[in-house]
């Protein structure tokens, strides 16, 4: 039978399908949801006719039949049934897995909370006017509380300030447990970062820090969690005025008011009217941002070569590190009075800052689609930064803010004079429970594909999205060979991992695989998997690599709190990673010298590139599409692969040191042509 008699078929390639597809009683029952399945199921049904090399023979016959006048196209509908069932399992119990992903009211999902009358106190104003020292202040005078911060910083920070003050309070965070009392019984107060808070624990008073966060793609749903379900008679919440009406609204679903307290900046900044220019013109006090980490090698190897000391700071040094580096720039008796850092320095650190200077103002961000842009900072982002200029209590009353390169200033002037966006919509994320009850409708489909139809089938009223779920399924397909059981899986899955690091990625893999041999992962199998002990770094290369083996451990020690038995020795990784701290703080004194030794490892190669071009080029000025070119080009390639690869310079960084060398290598030949060729007074050439 020959499959291209099928006029009738290859005519609906991108027309509607047939009507037996759209009058099923299956698609009447959920039409907007099935009606696209269907469709897909239809291109795929036609595709698998058309392109299969053998087809079962009763369907054979069914289609001889329709094509000879005997059948008709709808005795076709029961074996399109069979196929739309195989590639789309869900389609037999759609309306129960509908129900499972029903997010249009969350506020049901914590019942203890809806039990009690809670008081909602938000404290709004912009960075530096004391909203969560208020807050705090009303946190350490109740006999129990709860804090809620974005970062480990901040979470230690209130776990330091509590038992300060003499009310003993213990930290939570993902990769940390510590308690106060010697035997192990909670405190009346705990500091924890938002993911880790409880929903079942009574509580006098809860702070809930940064709430604007609430809209965050990927982490809102933790904000959207600890605002609904917290079991506390009183929640403050701090965060920008352009929540408020948001979580007034938010908070009518609950029937709960919201008290609103407002502050105003304690210390003033300024917009300065020109740009700094040069790195001749920093200050004591400055503090550049950039958005790139090579931006930040680049800054602090000229800014030292200038005679000047500078502290770094940047998302992916670990947390002792960071205020290491916030201790030397804030000393009065240190020399360092330089801070070159990203926007870490948003949130978290107490800086003493005189004058913010924006290296860039194009920061990469992920939109809600989960892809990648480059696009301008935000008005909010710009003022979180902006705002750490002049903070109350440091020992500059006033800040100033300004840009690296005139072109920028009027730019940023024009973000800061905008009014920051105001809150629409709070992140959910689906649970535990509910991804099982779609495995439990779909026992053979993967968890990235059970995550998938959640999100594909899931309802929400206009309060909410669904956050970002890339990072989840990202590691789901990178394990999905491994036989794990499911809420094992899913609990590996919300690991929090930066996925650029290769090492990190490979390390959770391994993890993984460990795991679901019911093997112990023990500090001596941790250590001969990281190479431990590590050498110190020699340059950038090696320091990148040390911060990957930080993030490996605060692996191991967050998967420990999850799976006790198979992740023993906490105390022996926790001590490893507080020497590593140590190693790669020291690696971060000295990163200039680091830099140098990166600079000269690519001067070399290209310098031995650059000898094999000369060995390789014609001196009679061969044609340049012959051999010897093709085979400079090959070289070329392999040099930018190999120094790109080994994490030395970016593909940008690479094309600009190959016009700085051409450059000079045709001042080399200029000056040379002047010199040997000047002419004499007779008008001829010296040889």
């Amino acid at each position: 039978m020959s499959f291209k008699a099928l006029d009738k078929w290859s005519r609906l390639e991108s027309g509607p399908p047939p009507s037996w597809i759209m009058s099923s009683p299956q698609v009447a029952q959920a039409q907007n949801d099935k009606t696209r399945l269907f469709h897909q199921a239809f291109i795929s049904f036609r595709k698998h006719i058309l392109e299969s090399t053998s087809l079962p023979a009763d369907l054979h016959i069914v289609l001889s039949d329709i094509l000879c006048g005997a059948g008709h196209v709808d005795d076709i509908y029961p074996y399109f049934m069979r196929h739309t069932k195989h590639i789309f399992p869900m389609l037999d119990c759609m309306d129960d897995l509908r129900k499972i992903s029903d997010l249009r009211v969350p506020v049901n999902w914590y019942p203890e909370a809806r039990a009690i009358q809670r008081k909602i106190v938000f404290h709004a104003g912009p960075t530096n006017s004391g909203k969560t020292y208020h807050a705090i202040q009303r946190y350490l005078a109740a006999k129990s509380g709860v804090y809620c911060g974005p970062l480990k910083l901040l979470a230690h920070e209130i776990f330091e300030k509590s038992n300060a003050a003499d009310v003993p309070c213990d930290l939570v965070t993902g990769e940390e447990r510590t308690f106060v009392d010697p035997e192990g019984r909670a405190a009346g107060h705990v500091a924890c970062t938002i993911e880790m808070c409880s929903v079942t624990t009574p509580y006098e008073v809860a702070v809930i820090d940064e709430i604007q966060m609430i809209r965050d793609p990927s982490r809102g749903w933790a904000w959207t969690r600890a605002l609904l379900g917290l079991c506390a008679e009183e929640i403050h919440v701090c965060g920008e005025p352009a929540a408020i009406d948001f979580i007034r609204e938010l908070m009518y679903t609950t029937g709960e008011e919201v008290e609103v307290n407002n502050y105003k900046r304690l210390t003033p900044f300024s917009i300065l009217d020109h740009a700094v220019e040069t790195l001749d013109n920093l200050r004591p006090g400055d503090c550049i941002v950039c958005f790139s980490k090579n931006d930040i090698y680049s800054l602090s190897r000229q800014i030292e070569a200038r005679g000047l000391e500078c502290a770094v700071i940047y998302g992916s040094l670990p947390p002792g590190t960071k205020l290491s580096q916030a201790k030397k720039f804030n000393d009065p008796e240190d020399p360092c009075k330089i801070l070159v850092a990203t926007d870490a320095i948003g949130m978290g650190l107490n800086l003493s800052i005189k004058r913010i200077i924006f290296n860039s103002l194009i920061k990469p961000n992920v939109n809600e689609k989960g892809e990648k842009q480059m696009e301008s900072i935000s008005t909010s982002q710009a003022l979180q930064i902006a705002g750490r200029a002049g903070r109350f209590s440091s020992k500059f009353s006033e800040g100033e803010v300004t840009t690296m390169f005139r072109d920028d200033l009027p730019v940023l002037k024009e973000i800061l004079s905008k009014t920051v966006d105001p809150i629409e919509t709070a992140g959910l994320h689906p649970t535990a429970e509910q991804i099982e009850m779609f495995a439990y409708h779909l026992p053979d489909a993967t968890l990235s594909n059970l995550v998938d139809i959640f999100v594909s089938l899931s309802q929400v009223d206009g309060l909410y999205f669904v956050c970002n779920i890339d990072d989840f399924k990202f590691l789901a397909d990178m394990i999905q060979h491994i036989p794990l059981n499911l809420r094992s899986r899913y609990v590996f899955c919300t690991a929090p991992i930066n996925k650029k690091q290769p090492f990190v990625c490979t390390s959770f893999l391994k993890f993984a695989r460990q795991f679901s041999r019911d093997e112990p992962l023990t500090y001596d199998w941790v250590c001969r998997h990281v190479g431990w002990p590590l050498a110190p770094p020699k340059n950038i290369k090696n320091l990148v690599h040390l911060e990957a083996v930080h993030d490996v451990l605060d692996l191991y020690l967050w998967l420990s709190y999850r799976f006790m038995d198979m992740f023993p020795d906490t105390a022996l990784i926790r001590n490893a990673q507080r020497e590593l701290d140590d190693t790669i703080q020291e690696g971060v004194r000295n990163i200039t010298r680091l830099i140098r030794a990166t600079d000269q490892t690519i001067a070399d190669l290209l310098q031995k590139g650059n000898s094999r071009h000369e060995l390789t080029g014609s001196s009679s000025g061969a044609s340049s599409k012959g051999p010897l070119n093709k085979s400079r080009k090959t070289m070329d390639n392999s040099l930018a692969s190999r120094l790109v690869r080994d994490g030395l310079l970016t593909s940008d960084l690479l094309h600009q040191l190959q016009r700085e060398w051409s450059r000079d290598k045709q001042q080399d030949v200029s000056v040379h042509s002047t010199n040997t060729e000047k002419p004499n007074s007779k008008g001829k050439k010296k040889k």
